[in-house]
């Protein structure tokens, strides 16, 4: 429609200038070239108005288009299921190749250990919209389930008006091309350039939102959570045989002498150090020492104390006779 709008009103500018001009020509050269200028320039300003028209009109007359409904809906599937197994190792690699036998693949895997040592994995699986009920059961086959949930949503709506979006989205673009092709004035195509800018943006949007919803729809996404069994502790025997006695004994013993190997270790360096000083006083120091005087007997002036005489012990009868 602006195709032919545009050839009209460039032809009556045209043809306005030409009379205008022919009429005013006795007024001098000035004065019709001025006047020729400002015909231009109303013209051009028609032209762009009539442009603008055409293509607003072009935009409403295709949003007005109702989309095609689609036969089959567009679902969004996702499930998370935590199941106890008893080797997480070998349920995840049995969960990877349910997987990929599916014609998905992992997106996401983690795997951690609790305070009790027991192993955790978590990943997120991607199977095909047409595969997701049978993965899932075969997920939860692997071991005891503990936690399920699912949730399917519809969004056929969306997938629709995403695509009436982008192809009038696209439509814009193409006439905002055309009316640069034709645009003549440098202002105006600066302006037709911002526009193009703004609605290819616009739609790189739509394009990357219908994209998302795509792989959302024909790709469920499963969370599976493996946890691995509690190990049960053996049962206690309340009262100990002649087994346990001896075999405490025992470990009494060797705990005993591994105590006082320990404490010998330690005092060993002090009693090195004990001998060697020992030594050097017997070897070196004690001999070197000034020997005592032996004491005279006690003198008086009448001469030297007599020594005291043993007293004798009692005597036998046999001895006095």
């Amino acid at each position: 429609m602006h195709a032919r709008v545009r050839p009209a009103r460039t032809l009556a500018a045209v043809l306005l200038a030409a009379a205008l001009a022919l009429t005013g020509c006795s007024s001098g050269a000035n004065d019709s070239g001025g006047s020729s200028d400002a015909d231009d320039k109303a013209a051009a300003v028609s032209d762009g108005r009539g442009a603008q028209g055409a293509e607003a009109a072009g935009g409403a007359a295709t949003d007005h288009k109702a989309a095609p409904v689609p036969d089959t809906p567009y679902i969004i599937r996702t499930a998370s299921l935590t199941v106890q197994v008893k080797e997480v190792p070998k349920a995840l690699e049995q969960a990877r190749t349910v997987a990929e036998a599916a014609g998905g693949y992992v997106g996401r895997e983690s795997t951690s250990r609790d305070s009790e040592g027991r192993e955790r994995t978590r990943l997120v699986l991607r199977v095909p919209a047409g595969s997701y009920d049978e993965v899932l059961a075969d997920l939860e086959g692997a071991g005891r389930l503990l936690e399920r949930s699912a949730q399917a949503e519809d969004v056929t709506e969306q997938v629709v008006d995403v695509e009436s979006r982008i192809r009038t989205q696209r439509a814009s673009v193409a006439r905002i091309r055309e009316l640069m092709d034709q645009a003549t004035r440098l202002s105006d195509v600066v302006e037709l350039e911002g526009e193009l800018s703004t609605r290819q943006a616009d739609l790189e949007a739509l394009l990357a939102r219908q994209a998302s919803l795509k792989d959302r729809t024909s790709l469920a996404t499963i969370t599976l959570s493996l946890t691995e069994t509690p190990v049960k502790p053996a049962a206690e025997d309340d009262d100990p045989g002649f087994g346990d006695a001896v075999s405490g004994g025992w470990d009494a013993f060797l705990t005993t002498l591994r105590w006082i190997a320990l404490v010998l270790g330690a005092v060993l360096p002090f009693l090195a150090a004990l001998a060697l000083l020992a030594l050097l006083w017997v070897r070196v120091v004690r001999p070197r020492l000034p020997r005592r005087s032996e004491r005279p007997p006690a003198m008086t002036t009448l001469g030297p104390l007599p020594a005291a005489r043993p007293v004798p012990g009692p005597q036998r009868q046999g001895d006095e006779d």
